[in-house]
């Protein structure tokens, strides 16, 4: 019976001496996981503000700090590992192994963010541009791993896959720095054509918004002889952040303009012969 009983307190205290230390091990990694995110967080705020001082580019900000934050949590996760007392191979391989399943299950996450990748080598636009992409048109706000997010003219924020970009046209507006605005309008036939092209062409030189210098410089040219009238075109050059100003603004300031000279509006027209 004294054998008995000294083998069960022998047990009783290995359990208690294994549940003490497993408990502070438990608790100096919770410690450790709520200091090390506290520092992360220090850092990464410290990283953006570099980036921002040294005006860094901003298409490759966001990320540059997503790459470095998973980076830093990953390091301090293994570290944890190690406090508990895991075995930092073992523990290692089981994070690979998870890895590898992660990959397999988010299968189309990985082409985002290898597409996100190629956003960011090959650059066909960057943060700040103003393009048309997957039914999408506006301004460039952030590229990041998985996502480009856009802010259209309407003031809607488009959020648009890696992979969807890439498998798409894309258009970039800003690219030259600067874009013509086609703007088709008619007259009847019969109507004086170089006083209309001259009455419009004013109107685009008097215009603040639209470039007037070179090959930049606004001209009106015949477009078109259709059924019923004449068809011309106003050719504007702007800067991309005076496009739409210019789009709407300036093609009623032609029609007004030419409203004002009496050039009517080309209806249909149809010349009848009558014989007896």
């Amino acid at each position: 019976m004294e054998t008995i009983s000294e083998s069960l307190k022998n047990f009783y205290y290995s359990i208690s001496t294994g549940l003490g230390n497993w408990g502070l091990q438990l608790i100096g990694a919770i410690a450790a996981l709520i200091i090390g995110l506290w520092i992360i967080r220090f850092i990464m705020k410290g990283i953006s503000k570099l980036f921002e001082k040294r005006s860094f580019d901003e298409t490759l900000q966001p990320f540059l700090l997503t790459t470095i934050g998973f980076i830093l949590k990953l390091l301090l996760i293994i570290s944890i590992a190690g406090i508990v007392g895991l075995p930092i191979a073992s523990f290692a391989a089981l994070l690979a192994g998870v890895g590898v399943a992660i990959g397999a299950a988010f299968n189309g996450s990985l082409g985002h963010i290898a597409s996100g990748i190629m956003l960011l080598i090959f650059k066909p636009f960057k943060v700040g541009d103003l393009i048309k992409t997957n039914g999408a048109f506006g301004f460039v706000k952030e590229i990041s791993v998985f996502v480009t997010v856009i802010e259209t003219f309407q003031n809607e924020t488009e959020i648009i896959p890696n992979s969807a970009i890439t498998a798409n046209k894309i258009t970039n507006l800003t690219k030259i720095g600067n874009l013509r605005i086609d703007m088709p309008f008619a007259i009847r036939y019969g109507s004086d054509i170089a006083k209309a092209k001259q009455i419009v062409l004013d109107v685009l030189k008097n215009d603040k918004n639209i470039l007037q210098e070179g090959a930049n410089a606004p001209r009106v040219a015949v477009n078109n002889l259709g059924e019923n009238s004449v068809e011309l075109l106003a050719l504007p050059y702007v800067n991309c952040e005076n496009y739409w100003d210019v789009y709407w603004d300036t093609r009623q300031q032609i029609v007004e303009a030419l409203g004002s000279a009496n050039y009517e509006a080309p209806l249909p027209q149809r010349v009848v012969t009558m014989t007896k």
